[in-house]
């Protein structure tokens, strides 16, 4: 029988101190919470992302700050993505936005009614879930393809009133098969608008 998943993890973490130790010890400077790419990437949560498409970037660990949420959506324009944008903007000197979605996301074949069917046979209480259905058809049912996606976040964090007009906004979709990035909005053409 395996171990459980968290026993492997806190092994697995164990050995990674060990290490990371050894290195500070050899003169290993400590990354900055500033990132010195000046530069706030959000995308989505999948796991294929997972240590490939910073790769296939060129970002480094201290170079970016990284948001990421299912399908890389907008939930409100003062929800917890703006949020974090704003303060990586005006607390941590983030300079430019790079929205990246990316192809085949779980996303766009999700729908607010079979989420909800499957939160009721896993024992949420229907209350619970009127609390948020609303919302939920919101975020869920109105994602219907990668690309638009991409262009309507975009266009959404460009409008927001919190975002600074000289920031650029980029989008990108990302091949999760074989890491290549292709441009959908340029910030720098908006922005010197």
């Amino acid at each position: 029988m395996s171990k459980p998943i968290l026993a492997q993890v806190l092994e697995a973490n164990e050995g990674f101190v060990s290490e990371w130790q050894k290195l500070q010890e050899q003169g290993r400077k400590p990354v900055s919470k500033i990132p010195s790419k000046e530069l706030a990437i959000f995308t989505c949560m999948d796991t294929r992302l997972v240590d490939f498409l910073e790769g296939a970037m060129g970002i480094q660990r201290g170079e970016a700050k990284v948001l990421k949420n299912a399908g890389n959506t907008l939930a409100s324009p003062f929800g917890v993505v703006i949020r974090s944008l704003v303060m990586a903007i005006y607390a941590l000197g983030v300079k430019e936005i790079i929205v990246i979605g990316h192809l085949d996301c779980g996303m766009a074949s999700a729908t607010a009614d079979d989420i909800k069917a499957k939160m009721l046979a896993r024992g949420i209480s229907p209350d619970a879930i009127k609390l948020v259905e609303g919302a939920m058809s919101q975020w869920v049912d109105t994602f219907h393809h990668p690309i638009e996606n991409v262009a309507e976040v975009v266009k959404s964090i460009r409008e927001n009133p919190l975002i600074p007009k000289d920031v650029p906004v980029h989008g990108l979709i990302f091949d999760p098969e074989n890491g290549k990035l292709d441009l959908i909005t340029n910030g720098y053409e908006a922005a010197a608008q």
